[in-house]
């Protein structure tokens, strides 16, 4: 091979194959941005399952009931607090690991199903009434988006 047929290839190599190489890194670091995303949310879905299970554990309180209990012992009413309060972690968490300004539609869904959650208990009116005390100290942003679900609930009823 001649020093010029060399040099054409060389042209060849940077002007196809250094874009084709970038693109290639490129494509393969969303796939596994869209695969660490999964992972989270896949975690984050069984928090949820794990916490279920604590509310199916405590059925005394009838956290599952779309009407607020009134009638509850003070330990009841303190189990309560607690449940609410890791209720409110898994919330947060899941807002800062999920929640972002501008989402791909996947992530819009995956957060979509969050906010259903989030919304299921923010009807609640002991949820609700509780929420000031269970967002000291909590993410503003996130305090603020629960908020503005719990307010949206609250002029339902």
């Amino acid at each position: 091979m001649t020093l010029e047929t060399w040099e054409l290839l060389s042209y060849i190599v940077t002007v196809f194959g250094f874009p084709l190489a970038i693109f290639a890194f490129m494509v393969e670091q969303r796939k596994e941005r869209e695969n660490e995303d999964e992972e989270v949310y896949q975690l984050l879905t069984a928090d949820y399952t794990d916490f279920l299970k604590l509310v199916m554990q405590h059925p005394d309180l009838q956290l599952r009931s779309s009407c607020e209990i009134t009638n509850l012992t003070e330990e009841q009413q303190e189990r309560q607090l607690v449940i609410f309060e890791i209720l409110i972690s898994l919330f947060e968490r899941a807002y800062l690991l999920s929640y972002d300004e501008k989402m791909s539609s996947k992530q819009l869904r995956r957060w979509r199903s969050w906010e259903d959650f989030m919304s299921e208990w923010c009807e609640r009116e002991d949820f609700r009434r509780l929420l000031p005390r269970l967002l000291h100290g909590e993410d503003p942003d996130f305090a603020d988006h629960i908020r503005k679900l719990a307010e949206k609930h609250a002029f339902k009823q």
